[in-house]
């Protein structure tokens, strides 16, 4: 990316169905895309990364304005969509398909994600560490279009999904305090 009002952003949070929602539509969003990266396969599937083997994470691609929106605060907004101190996947959702990371695109994305992770871990608000691992971005591959703006299409099943895997539950009792 060239443009200077234009960067992109790589979580893996769980559940990519989860993740899309909470960075949607807030100001100098420019789109998000759910997809898989962190692995060895060329354009794996959905059930391909599901089943294993890949080494791919769920994740969401963000494309934002950061003079309006800048990465300090997408870094906020992402620690308060997960458990940052699982390694084996978030709420009911396991394995290493659900894992949460931090990809970077540049050093100061590096920078700030490596400040951030220290300060939520000074802040003493999680008993446990604070795992989830910042890495260099991988190529990262759209899902399917069916999975692309999931709550939007499915609003139901989101519901469902973000009650019944425990990941509204948490985040109440770990955030909304």
């Amino acid at each position: 990316m060239n443009n200077k009002n234009e960067a992109l952003a790589t979580f893996a949070g769980g559940c990519f169905w989860c993740m899309v929602k909470p960075f949607d539509e807030l100001p100098g969003i420019l789109g998000i895309v759910s997809g898989y990266t962190g692995g060895h396969k060329d354009n794996p599937t959905y059930e391909e990364v599901k089943e294993g083997g890949t080494g791919h994470a769920e994740a969401v691609q963000i494309r934002y304005n950061p003079k309006v929106f800048p990465y300090e605060k997408l870094l906020e907004l992402y620690w308060q969509q997960i458990d940052p101190t699982d390694a084996g996947g978030q709420f009911i959702d396991r394995g290493d398909s659900y894992r949460t990371v931090i990809y970077y695109h540049t050093e100061e994305q590096k920078a700030q994600a490596e400040a951030s992770k220290e300060a939520l871990a000074a802040s003493s608000r999680f008993r446990k560490p604070i795992v989830t691992p910042i890495e260099k971005a991988e190529p990262f591959y759209e899902a399917e279009e069916y999975h692309q703006d999931f709550y939007k299409k499915n609003p139901e099943k989101y519901k469902a999904e973000r009650v019944e895997s425990g990941r509204e539950a948490f985040l109440k009792e770990n955030w909304e305090k």
